[in-house]
């Protein structure tokens, strides 16, 4: 008698059991039920291209407020001009540490970035040369056009040049960090000597 109320019992709860599965998943397909934590679905946070009440232009994406800088942003604050070039060539110096990590990344960077036109060995015969575009000067064996050899030029020049570009080399401060132009910079110091 014991087993037989242990078998009702045990099929009485697989009915339950099943009948609650049954009539559960017959819901509305669109209702994914309890939530864990809905915050993590629907966020309450505006997305930088929606309108957004809370300002008086109804962006979100707002500018920045006057003189502020990012964080990590570091400044260069010398102009864009001979004086500013002559300036940064006496007073710029590198903080960067000299290590073979740091050649190293510095010539793959140069290689990537600078080779096309400079060269592999920086004298000027990168591959736009060879497309028709005026040749730069050698780093070992030419000319500044700033006036000077182009082996004497210093970390603040050379620093200078990438930050701001000079005659048809543009500015490649968009796409070298600071701590990677030092990197460069310590590179072409050694193509300065070939």
């Amino acid at each position: 008698m014991l087993a037989m109320n242990k078998i009702k019992i045990l099929g009485i709860t697989v009915i339950v059991i099943a009948a609650t599965v049954v009539i559960t998943s017959c819901k509305d397909k669109r209702n994914t039920g309890w939530e864990y934590a809905p915050n993590m679905y629907e966020h309450i946070a505006y997305d930088p291209d929606q309108a957004n009440p809370n300002f008086k232009d109804g962006q979100t994406a707002q500018k920045p407020p006057a003189g502020t800088i990012p964080v990590g942003f570091k400044t260069f604050d010398y102009p864009n001009t001979k004086d500013g070039y002559e300036l940064a060539g006496t007073e710029v110096k590198t903080t960067l540490p000299q290590t073979q990590q740091n050649f190293a990344d510095g010539q793959i960077l140069f290689e990537h970035f600078c080779s096309p036109c400079h060269g592999m060995t920086g004298e000027g015969d990168g591959l736009v040369v060879a497309h028709g575009f005026p040749a730069p000067p050698s780093y070992s064996k030419g000319q500044s056009s700033r006036g000077g050899a182009m082996k004497d030029l210093s970390d603040g020049k050379i620093y200078h040049t990438i930050t701001f570009g000079v005659n048809a080399m543009g500015s490649y401060a968009s796409q070298l960090a600071p701590e990677e132009r030092w990197k460069v910079i310590m590179y072409v110091h050694h193509l300065q000597t070939l």
